[in-house]
C-alpha cells in the first residue's frame, strides 16, 4: 500500500516523512521512543532535562544506532551547562534543538550556525514574535489543552494568533491526537502537530505497562500548582487530590525532600542547582518556593514514569487521554494520523466541489 505523504514547511525543514512530532517528555522520550518515531518518518524529540551531560551523550549516541533518520533534542535554556549540551548536539549532528523556555538570541545565532534547526515552545503570540525575531527557525505553540506545563488558552484560539503573527512554521500542540486534528492544523495554517500523551500511550513507550493502564483508565486531568508552582495537567489522582490538600507548608517541605533526591540522582551540586534556580528566576515574576517547589517536578514525574509507582508519582497528560483506549506502535500511530488526515483533506474537497 502506498504511504500517505503531507509536503509541508516542517517536513522540508527538518528532513522527516511526515509532519508529526514527539514532544520531549521528561523520563518518557528516551532512546526508544524517540528512535521509533524517527523510524515511523515524525520527528522525534529526546528529553534532556532529566539526564546529565554524559547521559544525554550517551542517549544520542543509542538514538543514532537506532535509525539513521532525522531526531531531536529538547535542552533547558537555562541550564547552568547549556552550552556544553549544544556543543554536544553539534559534534553528534543533531538535527533539531527544540527548548520548552525561550533561548536567547544568541544560543539560537550558536545553533543556526552550526546548522541546527531551533524550534522554541512558547505558550503566548508575544513569546512567537520575540524567538522569530531573534532567528528561530520554527516555533511549537501548546495550547491549555495540552500535557505538562499549560497556559490557559485554548489550541484553537492561541494557534490562528501565532500563525497571523509570525512568518516561519508553526507546530501546533495540545489536543491533538488523530487525523482529523492534523488536517484542522494545517487548515489553521500550521505545519504540522506536536503530541506527547498520543506518544507516551504506544507500544514503544518505556513507560511501565501499568502506568500505561492507569492512562486508559483515567477520563479527567486537573491543572494544579502543587506539583512545581506553576500550572501543570496531569491525571487527577489520590496523590494529585492529596497535594492539593497539603497547602503550602507542606508543599516546601516535601520540595526540599525532592530536591535533594534530584542532587543525589543526577549528580549536580548544590551549587549547580542554585545556579539553575536563579536562571529559573531571572526575568520571571518568581519565589525562592516556587523555584524550590519546582524540584518536585523530575522526582514525582519519575515515580510514575520509571519505578511504575502511579501512586507515589505524578502523570502528565493532555487531556486527550479522555479519547485514547489503545497502544499502537509508533509506525501505526503516524501512518493512520497521515492517512487520517489526507482522507480528511480529500473529504471535505469533494464535500465543497459536490
Amino acid at each position: 500500500m502506498t504511504e500517505a505523504v503531507l509536503d509541508t514547511p516542517l517536513t522540508r525543514l527538518a528532513g522527516v516523512r511526515h509532519p508529526v512530532v514527539q514532544t520531549g517528555m521528561g523520563w518518557v522520550a528516551g532512546p526508544r521512543l524517540v528512535s521509533a518515531v524517527a523510524n515511523a518518518g515524525g520527528l522525534g524529540i529526546l528529553a534532556s532535562a532529566t539526564m546529565t551531560l554524559d547521559q544525554l551523550g550517551a542517549a544520542i549516541r543509542e538514538v543514532k544506532e537506532r535509525t539513521g533518520e532525522p531526531f531531536g533534542v529538547n535542552l533547558r535554556a537555562d541550564a547552568s551547562d547549556a552550552g556544553e549540551r549544544i556543543d554536544l548536539l553539534v559534534r553528534e549532528g543533531v538535527k533539531v534543538a527544540s527548548f520548552a523556555l525561550a533561548p536567547k538570541a544568541e544560543l539560537i545565532a550558536r545553533l543556526k550556525d552550526a546548522g541546527v534547526v531551533v524550534v522554541p515552545s512558547v505558550g503566548a503570540r508575544r513569546h512567537a514574535e520575540k524567538v522569530a525575531a531573534w532567528g528561530a527557525d520554527a516555533v511549537l505553540v501548546q495550547g491549555g489543552e495540552g500535557g505538562g506545563h499549560t497556559g490557559p488558552v485554548a489550541t484553537t484560539l492561541l494557534l490562528p494568533q501565532v500563525v497571523d503573527a509570525v512568518d516561519i512554521p508553526v507546530i501546533a500542540a495540545g489536543g491533538f491526537f488523530d487525523g482529523r486534528g492534523l488536517a484542522a492544523a494545517l487548515a489553521y495554517g500550521a505545519a504540522g502537530v506536536a503530541m506527547g500523551t498520543r506518544f507516551l500511550l504506544t507500544a514503544d513507550s518505556s513507560v511501565p505497562e501499568e502506568v500505561k493502564q492507569v492512562y486508559l483508565g483515567t477520563r479527567e486531568t486537573v491543572v494544579t500548582r502543587q506539583v512545581d508552582g506553576m500550572p501543570h495537567r496531569v491525571l487527577r489522582s489520590d496523590l494529585v487530590d492529596a497535594l492539593e490538600r497539603s497547602g503550602r507548608a507542606g508543599g516546601l517541605v516535601r520540595a526540599v525532600r525532592n530536591a535533594a533526591r534530584f542532587r543525589r540522582l543526577s549528580g549536580m551540586s548544590w551549587r549547580a542547582m542554585i545556579a539553575d534556580g536563579r536562571a529559573m528566576k531571572h526575568g520571571k515574576d518568581l519565589s525562592w518556593s516556587q523555584v524550590l517547589m519546582a524540584a518536585n517536578t523530575p522526582m514525582l514525574l519519575k515515580a510514575a514514569m520509571v519505578d511504575g509507582r502511579p501512586d507515589l508519582g505524578v502523570m502528565a497528560s493532555g487531556q486527550v487521554v479522555a479519547v485514547i483506549d489503545d497502544l499502537p506502535t509508533c509506525e501505526e500511530l503516524i501512518g493512520s494520523i497521515v492517512g487520517g488526515a489526507v482522507r480528511a483533506i480529500e473529504g471535505q474537497r469533494s464535500h465543497l466541489a459536490g
